[in-house]
């Protein structure tokens, strides 16, 4: 197994566990989503590997892109914010199922990160937010693909109009998680549902997701497609500097319009 800078992967039987260990918040990168995508075409292609347990360390599942950083995704050396989406589109072409633990904030791209999985356990300190529009800016990796299709169109327009936190429970409610386990046995949680689709026929269960997801990656990819062309545009506006202020500063943005 290659060696990755921010993630650890390990085995147990055919269930493979990656977790992303970028402190202090699991903010997504380029590199870090390049790696990610590379370790799971790895597993996809070790033939053991079943089902996959994807978590993170620390607080925060994955609390986005860290725009209030220097450059933030946008001054990445590996081409920026497309670039990032190319390598979220390979994550929604991995053969191999996918289980995501979310012990805490999933934030923007970490929301759509924790989309990429089949399901999704949570601890009841999960929250989940498309807070784009606090930041003056559009959603993105794919979120106004996969968020909908999800939970529905109306659901998925109030999380992102609004940039609301939605908790363990609603989430749970609303289909977007699909377990609640408490903090201590949450990976445990995520890994026997792992294991009980790891216990069936790989070709059999390969062969129905691909049918079930039919042609999502290439959905995705053309979602990106557009999202990033808002988000180009809205990136040059003064509300969205505004709202990358506001967001750091922890206050409501005081947005012109403009």
């Amino acid at each position: 197994m290659s060696s990755y800078d921010h993630l650890k992967v390990t085995h147990d039987g055919h269930v493979a566990t990656v977790e992303i260990d970028r402190p202090p918040f699991n903010h997504v990168s380029v590199e870090l989503m390049k790696d990610l995508a590379d370790a799971l075409e790895t597993l996809d292609g070790d033939g053991k590997t079943r089902a996959v347990v994807l978590c993170s360390a620390g607080k925060a599942f994955c609390a986005g892109a860290d725009l209030v950083a220097s450059g933030g995704i946008a001054g990445s050396g590996m081409g920026g914010i497309g670039s990032l989406y190319d390598q979220a589109v390979r994550l929604y072409a991995i053969e191999t199922p996918i289980v995501v633990a979310v012990q805490g904030a999933a934030v923007g791209a970490g929301l759509g990160l924790a989309l990429v999985g089949d399901f999704r356990v949570a601890a009841p300190e999960a929250r989940f937010t498309a807070n784009f529009v606090k930041l003056g800016f559009h959603p993105g990796f794919g979120l106004t693909h996969t968020l909908p299709r999800l939970i529905g169109q109306h659901r998925a327009n109030l999380m992102f109009l609004t940039g609301r936190r939605v908790k363990a429970e609603d989430a749970l409610a609303w289909g977007l998680v699909d377990e609640i386990a408490p903090l201590s046995d949450l990976r445990a949680a995520a890994g026997r549902l792992a294991q009980e689709i790891a216990e069936n026929a790989p070709l059999a269960v390969v062969a129905t997701r691909k049918t079930l997801r039919s042609d999502l990656a290439a959905a995705v990819r053309a979602q990106t497609m557009h999202e990033h062309e808002q988000q180009t545009l809205l990136r040059a506006t003064e509300d969205y500097a505004e709202g990358v202020r506001a967001v750091s500063e922890r206050r409501v943005g005081n947005f012109k319009g403009r």
